[in-house]
């Protein structure tokens, strides 16, 4: 009868083995679908991530060109005030030796 309770006890501990066995590839395939559904989220995310950063380099080169655009144009009016400075300058400057013959005239 021991060999029977043995064969018992040893197929016991197999269907046991067996049970954890089940238990435990369910537990990892459960798993599996879980960290499946949270690399998928995690793509969509990186994408989504990626067509921001894309859009937002796209705005920021716009951004360059129309500065440096800009730039142009400040500079190209800071020249043209500099221009009218030294205008009014010599202008001025005329006005003054007018100014001084009309007083030399006057005195005459």
């Amino acid at each position: 009868m021991d060999a029977v309770e043995e064969s018992v006890d040893s197929l016991a501990s197999l269907e046991e083995r067996i049970t954890r066995a089940v238990q435990i590839i369910s537990e990892l395939r459960s798993d599996n679908e879980q960290l499946h559904e949270k690399l998928r989220k995690s793509q969509e995310e990186i994408q989504a991530l990626q067509t921001e950063r894309d859009e937002a380099q796209l705005l920021a080169e716009e951004f360059q060109k129309e500065n440096g655009g800009l730039e142009q144009k400040v500079q190209q009016l800071s020249d043209e005030c500099e221009n009218m400075r030294e205008e009014r300058k010599q202008v001025k400057n005329r006005i003054e030796k007018l100014l001084n013959q009309l007083d030399l005239l006057s005195a005459s």
